[in-house]
């Protein structure tokens, strides 16, 4: 059965609107008993970026990988880090915002206060069928 025209006007969706999502200035911070890990993502439907702050506790290490597909950018908010690349190591401290381009080795480590650190890019495209020698590259020391 078909739905007759009413003659009201057809409802057309609502454009978005910029928002506040966070005060990273509000996040536990690390004297204050912040837990290691993602203290927020970007979690809006519809969206077509991902973010997250994370927090690297004392010495902690985002092992050493290669993201084949996005563009990472990663702003440091508190503390101290090393990037580990493989063309060297580079100091991260507050303030620094750094291109992680797609098909980088890279590997953090967080200084001895630990770090604070936003990372933004394109949402993750969803799940894909690749070839079979695609998959040791994404496992570490892969091709």
């Amino acid at each position: 059965m078909a739905a007759e025209d009413d003659g009201s006007p057809a409802q057309t969706p609502r454009p978005p609107h910029p928002r506040v999502l966070c005060d990273t200035a509000r996040l536990p911070s690390p004297d204050g008993g912040a837990r290691a890990g993602a203290l927020w993502k970007l979690a809006e439907p519809g969206r077509q970026l991902d973010a997250n702050v994370v927090r690297l506790p004392a010495e902690g290490r985002v092992g050493t990988h290669t993201e084949p597909d996005l563009d990472v950018l990663l702003l440091v908010l508190d503390g101290e880090a090393l990037l580990v690349g493989t063309d060297g190591e580079s100091p991260l401290r507050a303030g620094v915002l750094t291109w992680l381009p797609h098909g980088s080795t890279r590997a953090v480590v967080a200084g001895p206060d630990g770090v604070t650190y936003l990372t933004v890019h394109r949402r993750r495209p969803g799940m894909r069928i690749r070839p079979p020698g695609d998959a040791d590259r994404l496992r570490p020391g892969g091709a």
